[in-house]
């Protein structure tokens, strides 16, 4: 405030004590108007003030701090009966209520969640309606863990909903592949890997909730001739370094680094504009660091590698996606699978070209 040189506070309803460098320093008019305003330093006695007036707005009066201080006990007490509660209910859980999914649960008694900002609308009962209780005409396709399902939700959101398959022999592994799978999914977020939208684990079934790819897997795309004449050659290029990008992100950006471990071209979803992702984390694992990292075989054969350091030993490592997706690079390639060529680049060397290497462009007419 030293360098202010005029003011105009007059007829503005205010009401305190002036500072008394301001009543000392600007003249009576520039605060006219303000009946509530006083100044013991005024020597013209233009703005007196009483007691009450100088204590005015006072905080510290006998019956605001009585407030403030009932206010702040009150307060305290609430706190107190929220953390005994809560203590309380962690020590005597309530049982899991198990309902029939032929009878779709009210919408608060379903372990349902949001992962990634979802809109929130999304109820278990409205899963069931949308696909008329998991209706074959609604499924879109089968893999090795579950079923897909087309679901239009009340929003109008439409979302893919693997229902994975139900076993009393394999419970305990499909357990471990649901919660993998949402373990792997809650840690990428790249646009070349399906968005994971929730899950829903339930008495009798598992839920996962997907973005929607409007057409469907490559691996159907590349089977149908017609599907496939719409792959021009810079389409089937944008899909193979799409799958790469993804595959460096899994491996390098993230920490611990991410091995998909069943990279194929059914595993990779196209949207309408053919834009590629990569899903089914199932059997992911990953890399944890001063670990062995050693598990049972997982894959699908004709994109496991022939070579016994990746496919019969039980140590994971990049290098077991980084066989499969040249594997997908060559079927996007051919419109096939590679598997033929496969087996000619894998045989004696010396059966061909008198005993030299085989290259790949000696077998690719590129």
């Amino acid at each position: 405030m030293s360098n202010l040189y005029s003011v105009d506070f007059s007829y503005n309803h205010l009401e305190g004590l002036l500072p008394r460098k301001w009543s000392q320093k600007f003249p009576h008019d520039a605060f006219f108007g303000n009946r509530g305003l006083c100044s013991d330093e005024d020597p013209d006695n233009q703005f007196p003030c009483s007691s009450s007036a100088t204590s005015k707005g006072d905080w510290r009066t006998p019956s605001k701090l009585a407030f403030v201080i009932t206010l702040f006990s009150a307060a305290s007490a609430v706190g107190i009966i929220a953390i005994f509660l809560l203590k309380h209910s962690r020590k005597n859980p309530q049982p899991e209520q198990r309902i029939p999914i032929e009878e779709p649960p009210n919408t608060t008694t379903v372990d349902l969640f949001s992962v990634w900002n979802f809109d929130g609308l999304m109820v278990f009962e409205d899963i069931v309606k949308a696909t008329e209780n998991y209706d074959d005409i609604h499924c879109v396709g089968i893999g090795a863990t579950g079923s897909v399902y087309e679901v239009k939700l009340p929003t109008g959101q439409v979302v893919a909903v693997k229902k994975l398959h139900s076993s009393d022999i394999h419970e305990q592994e499909q357990e471990n592949s649901f919660t993998n799978e949402i373990r792997a999914l809650t840690k990428l977020r790249h646009r070349n890997i399906v968005k994971f939208h929730g899950y829903c684990p339930h008495s009798r079934c598992n839920l996962l909730v997907y973005e929607y790819m409007d057409r469907g897997s490559l691996a159907a795309i590349l089977r149908n001739s017609e599907a496939a004449s719409e792959l021009d050659w810079h389409k089937r290029i944008n899909i193979i370094k799409g799958v790469a990008h993804a595959l460096s992100y899994m491996h390098h950006d993230c920490r611990p680094p991410i091995v998909h471990r069943d990279v194929t071209s059914k595993n990779i979803l196209l949207n309408s504009k053919f834009r590629p992702c990569i899903s089914d984390f199932g059997t992911a694992r990953f890399l944890e660091p001063g670990s062995s990292n050693s598990t049972p075989f997982s894959g699908t054969y004709g994109y496991v590698a022939p070579d016994a350091e990746l496919a019969y030993t039980m140590r994971v490592t990049e290098k077991c996606d980084v066989y499969s997706f040249g594997v997908v690079a060559l079927e996007v390639l051919m419109s096939s699978h590679p598997g033929d060529l496969l087996l000619s680049l894998s045989s004696s060397s010396s059966s061909f070209l008198g005993g030299e290497d085989v290259l790949l462009k000696d077998v690719l007419d590129i």
